[in-house]
């Protein structure tokens, strides 16, 4: 069950919501754990005891750091810290990267390790940091210990961003767990937040997605360079459509349900830096790294070289977060050393450039960026690579690709717009909110109109 789903929009959520606001606020935190067991079971249910035991394991080793801290013992404090994250950090490693080693020792070795062929549980790399966040949370002081359990799995198990984020951090929504306000106003804010999201995700994402699918099942030999750049292009809106689209939908369900999740997106695409990209960009994920991995290490704070160190730690790992295979690995590399490059030379330069060099610059880098996450086989994306650069003997365009351009052509431009802040000022500007109204309708009709008859409707991030 997705979000874009018909049985999700006219069946689980209308009851969910039914039910949450007919029970007294006092079993609100019940409701919402019990909902969110049935959302992730109807997909996962033989999963549902993985997420069972780690917000069993998390909700106890916080206990136990309160209880530690509460008689000054910092050491055991600590231990129980690092306890919890070996143990979330091993189910992650267990179910998500053992057949990438053994398939890695196979090739280096050429022995024959059976693989293991394990499921990867949705939304195991996203709840897995959110239940990490809270021992750390409760050690810094950052976060009181949640001593009620049913509020505890609400929160681990949230539904809303449950599978594919914006990334919680327990302090974030902490003093909401046990009081919050719902109000008719931030419902309504919700709703609309939730209907933008779906319309991003089924009539932009899901038809860049349609073509992008179509222009890599074309043989290489019978592709143009002005095809395989409408390809990536392609990608680029599918992943941001989908990925912001889902964000908008969890936030906009918080919003209903009295939560503030934090914004993920800030529309990247209009970014003058990588650096300025990877701030617009899953911005929960980078606040996660930040604050959990790169200041800890030191972050700038201890001279260049650790500090090199440390950002190419962070976008290392960054990398193997999104998958177990090499193609991540070289994308987290990839970005890694692209903000190094601009932090230590390039942005002095960057900043001298005239506004539309720099998102130029910008987006260039990201689309290649895009080619290395979008092929997991390497030889696949290095071809499409050439491609794209001209060298691989392909003509500069022929009919095929005139003929895709100008079916696609009203979306690509409909992507490019909303990718920008424009259509937000726009609607800005409307004095009263019939016009909202309509559009929100209509946005609503069509999607649903879509959903019917639709065949593709996967979120990309529920990989991941």
């Amino acid at each position: 069950m997705v979000f874009s789903s018909l049985l999700f929009l006219f069946r689980f959520l209308p009851l969910f919501l039914a039910l949450y606001f007919l029970v007294p606020r006092k079993l609100r935190n019940g409701v919402l754990f019990i909902g969110s067991l049935i959302f992730y079971g109807w997909g996962e249910p033989v999963y549902i005891s993985l997420l069972l035991f780690s917000t069993l394991v998390d909700f106890f080793h916080g206990k136990l750091v309160g209880r530690f801290l509460e008689r000054g013992n910092r050491k055991a404090a600590r231990m129980t810290v690092a306890s919890s994250a070996f143990i979330n950090l091993a189910l992650l490693v267990i179910f998500k990267y053992t057949d990438f080693f053994i398939r890695s020792v196979n090739s280096l070795t050429g022995s024959g390790i059976p693989l293991l062929g394990l499921a990867l549980p949705i939304g195991i790399s996203f709840y897995t940091f959110q239940t990490m966040s809270y021992t750390i949370d409760v050690y810094r002081g950052e976060a009181p210990v949640q001593n009620n359990i049913i509020s505890f799995g609400a929160y681990v198990s949230m539904f809303p961003q449950l599978i594919a984020g914006p990334i919680v951090r327990y302090q974030d929504i902490a003093a909401e767990l046990n009081t919050r306000t719902e109000s008719l106003e931030r419902f309504s804010l919700g709703i609309r937040r939730f209907v933008v999201g779906l319309g991003k995700k089924v009539l932009l994402a899901n038809q860049a997605g349609a073509l992008w699918t179509e222009i890599t099942a074309i043989l290489p030999a019978d592709r143009s360079v002005l095809m395989v750049w409408m390809g990536i292009l392609a990608f680029a809106f599918q992943i941001y459509f989908d990925f912001s689209g889902y964000s908008d939908m969890a936030v906009g369900m918080g919003h209903m349900l009295g939560f503030h999740f934090p914004e993920n997106f800030n529309y990247p695409y209009i970014s003058k830096s990588i650096t300025e990209f990877w701030r617009r960009w899953h911005i929960s994920l980078g606040t996660w790294f930040k604050e959990y991995v790169y200041i800890p290490l030191g972050g700038n704070r201890k001279g260049g070289l650790l500090q090199v160190r440390n950002i190419l730690v962070v976008w290392l790992l960054t990398g193997i977060w999104h998958g177990a295979s090499v193609n991540f690995l070289l994308w987290g590399i990839y970005f890694g050393l692209l903000l190094l490059l601009e932090k230590f030379v390039l942005m002095k330069y960057l900043k001298k450039l005239p506004s539309l060099l720099q998102c130029t610059y910008a987006f260039l880098l990201v689309l290649l960026g895009w080619v290395l996450f979008a092929f997991e086989d390497m030889g696949q994306g290095f071809q499409y690579l050439l491609q794209m650069t001209g060298a691989a003997g392909l003509s500069l365009c022929n009919e095929r690709t005139i003929f895709l351009l100008s079916g696609n052509l009203v979306l690509l431009a409909a992507c490019a717009l909303g990718s920008t802040p424009l259509p937000a000022m726009a609607a800005g500007r409307w004095k009263d909110r019939v016009p909202e109204l309509l559009f929100l309708g209509l946005v609503l009709l069509l999607s649903v109109a879509y959903l019917v008859n639709a065949t593709y409707n996967p979120f990309l991030y529920f990989r991941f």
